[in-house]
C-alpha cells in the first residue's frame, strides 16, 4: 500500500487527488514530529511560568473570554469545549469530504503552531489509514470561528464519543476504540481549540468540488463539440485569430480544446452551414473559458487555505508569542465558493440551451431527435429534467457571503456563512454533472441523423465508448435508467484530450 509523508511541504490538487484515488496511508515526518513536539513542549512551559489568562488556553471561548479557569480543569475545559460544540444537523458529509477533513486537518496540526499533542494527530492519523470515518453533519458551521460544529464532531471520537463509519456501517466511537484497542486521548491545554478552530469542512469541501468541477469543464468541452457537430454548426468561432485579441486564457484555451477535438471531421468542414450559430455554440469559448479562469482563481484561493494554519490562539514557540487573531475566518473560501457556484451554473446553464436546440428540429435534426415524433415523445422530457436542474442552479448560486448573523452574545459579531457557500456549490456541482450527462445523451442521440463516421476520431471513440453503457433511442422508453447511466459513464469516464 502506498505511504504519503505529511510534511511541512504544501499539499496539491494533484497530491490530494492520488491520495483519495490510491487508498494511501498518511505517515508523519521526522519533522512534522519535531515541530508538534517543540510547540507542546513551549506550551506546557508556558502555563507553568504565566500568571497572565492566554485566551482559550486558561480561558473560557467566545464571550466567556474573561471567565480565567483553574489548571486542574484544562482538560474538562477541553472536553467540555468538544462535546458542546458537537451541534451538527443536517444531512451526513459524504465519506470523501470527511476523508479530505481527516487529512487537512492533520496537515494544518503538522506545522507546529497549534500546540497539539503528538499522540493526537497520530490518532487522526490512525482513523484515516483504517478508513474510521467520523459522522459530520452538514449543517451547524458559521464559517467562524472556523468549522466549530463539523470539526467537533469529526473530534468526537478522539475522546471515545459521537460516532463513526466504518466498512459503511455507523457504530459508536467508544465500541471501535475498543476493537482497535486504542486509549481515548486525553486531551491537554489548547487542544480542543486546535482541534475545532480551523476552515477544514470549507476547505475540504472546496477541494472535493475543484476536483469534480475541473473534470465537468474538460467534459463540458467534449459535450459541447458533439452538441456543434449535431447542430451542424460552425468551426469560425474557434480559430485562434479571433482569441489572441481577446486573450483570456481560458477563452484561449478552451478554443484549442475544441479545434483538438474536431480535428479531422469532415463534419465541421462541410459545405452548406448557416452563416452564423446561435450563442450557445458560437460563445463556448467565452463561456466555458470564464468558467475555467474561475476555477484557476479559486484553485489558488483554496491552495493557500489547505496550507495555512487557521485555528485560534496560534502558538510561535521560537518567538515565545500566542497569538489570538482570526485566521479561522472563512471569508476567503466564502467569497470563492460563491464564485465558483456561480461560473458552474452557467456552464450547465450553456449546456441545457445547447439541448434545447438540439431537440427542437432545427437544422434538419426530427422534433426531440426521435425518427417518429408525436407517437414518440423521444428526448422532450431530458431536456425539461435539465431545464428544472439549470433552474435551481440559479437559485443556489445565490450568495451566502453577503449574509452574517451575530453569535456568541455578540462576541463573534461577523461570520462568513462559508460553510453554506461551500455545502451549496457541493449541490451545484453535483447538478452539473447531471446538466453535461444529459448533453450527452442528447447530442449523440443528434449526432446519429448526421454522418455520425465523418466526426472526428476522438468523438468517434468517445461516442462509441459512451455506446456501450448507453444505446441509441430508437422508440420512447423508459429515460432516467438511460441518464443514470449516462451520469455514471460522466463520474468515471477518463478525460485526454487529443493534442
Amino acid at each position: 500500500m502506498e505511504t504519503f509523508e505529511i510534511s511541512p511541504l504544501p499539499l496539491s490538487f494533484d497530491i490530494l487527488e492520488q491520495i483519495l484515488e490510491n487508498n494511501t496511508r498518511l505517515i508523519l515526518s521526522s519533522e512534522a514530529r519535531t515541530r508538534i513536539q517543540h510547540c507542546r513542549d513551549y506550551l506546557d512551559s508556558k502555563l507553568e511560568n504565566h500568571a497572565e489568562p492566554i485566551y482559550g488556553i486558561t480561558t473560557g471561548f467566545g464571550s466567556l473570554c474573561n471567565i480565567q479557569i483553574s489548571p486542574k480543569d484544562l482538560r474538562t475545559l477541553q472536553e467540555n469545549l468538544v462535546m458542546s460544540h458537537a451541534c451538527g444537523t443536517g444531512n451526513q458529509v459524504n465519506d470523501e469530504i470527511v476523508r479530505l477533513m481527516l487529512l487537512l486537518k492533520i496537515h494544518a496540526l503538522s506545522s507546529g503552531n497549534s500546540g497539539v499533542q503528538l499522540k493526537t494527530v497520530e490518532r487522526l492519523i490512525d482513523l484515516f489509514n483504517h478508513d474510521i470515518l467520523p459522522v459530520v453533519y452538514e449543517q451547524g458551521s458559521l464559517g467562524a470561528s472556523g468549522d466549530l460544529a463539523p470539526l467537533a464532531h469529526l473530534s468526537l471520537p478522539l475522546i471515545g464519543m459521537g460516532e463513526v463509519s466504518i466498512n459503511g456501517k455507523i457504530t459508536g466511537s467508544k465500541q471501535i476504540l475498543k476493537q482497535f484497542g486504542w486509549e481515548p486521548v486525553a486531551l491537554q491545554s489548547k487542544e480542543g481549540l486546535a482541534l475545532l478552530n480551523g476552515t477544514q469542512f470549507m476547505s475540504a469541501h472546496a477541494v472535493h468540488i475543484l476536483l469534480k468541477a475541473r473534470k465537468l469543464s474538460r467534459l463540458a468541452d467534449i459535450t459541447g463539440a458533439i452538441s456543434l457537430e449535431a447542430y451542424n454548426g460552425r468551426i469560425d468561432p474557434f480559430l485562434d485569430q479571433l482569441h489572441q485579441i481577446r486573450p483570456h486564457a481560458g477563452q484561449i484555451e478552451t478554443a484549442r480544446n475544441i479545434r483538438n477535438i474536431l480535428q479531422g471531421s469532415q463534419l465541421i468542414s462541410q459545405e452548406g452551414k448557416k452563416v452564423q450559430d446561435p450563442y450557445s455554440f458560437r460563445c463556448i469559448p467565452q463561456v466555458h473559458g470564464a468558467v475555467k479562469d474561475t476555477i484557476r482563481y479559486v484553485s489558488s484561493v483554496v491552495l493557500t487555505e489547505i496550507n495555512a494554519v487557521t485555528d485560534n490562539p496560534t502558538v510561535f514557540p521560537d518567538e515565545d508569542l500566542v497569538l489570538s487573531g482570526g485566521n479561522f475566518h472563512g471569508e476567503p473560501l466564502a467569497f470563492a465558493l460563491d464564485f465558483l457556484s456561480i461560473a458552474l451554473a452557467e456552464l450547465g446553464n450553456i449546456a441545457e440551451r445547447r439541448v434545447y436546440r438540439l431537440i427542437a428540429g432545427q437544422r434538419g435534426l426530427p422534433e426531440f431527435l426521435v425518427a417518429n415524433p408525436g407517437l414518440n415523445s423521444g428526448f422532450m422530457i431530458p431536456q425539461y429534467t435539465a431545464a428544472s436542474i439549470v433552474s435551481q442552479n440559479k437559485q443556489l448560486a445565490t450568495p451566502a457571503s453577503v449574509d452574517s448573523i451575530t453569535s456568541s452574545n455578540e462576541q463573534e459579531d461577523h461570520v462568513s456563512m462559508g460553510a453554506n457557500a461551500a455545502t451549496k456549490t457541493l449541490r451545484v456541482v453535483n447538478n452539473l454533472e447531471k446538466l453535461i450527462a444529459i448533453e450527452l445523451f442528447a447530442s449523440s442521440q443528434a449526432l446519429e441523423f448526421r454522418e455520425a463516421a465523418k466526426t472526428s476520431p476522438f468523438l468517434n471513440a468517445f461516442v462509441s465508448e459512451y455506446r456501450s453503457a448507453v444505446p441509441f433511442i430508437k422508440n420512447d422508453r423508459i429515460m432516467y435508467t438511460e441518464i443514470q447511466k449516462s451520469i455514471g459513464f460522466i463520474r468515471n469516464v477518463k478525460v485526454d484530450f487529443p493534442e
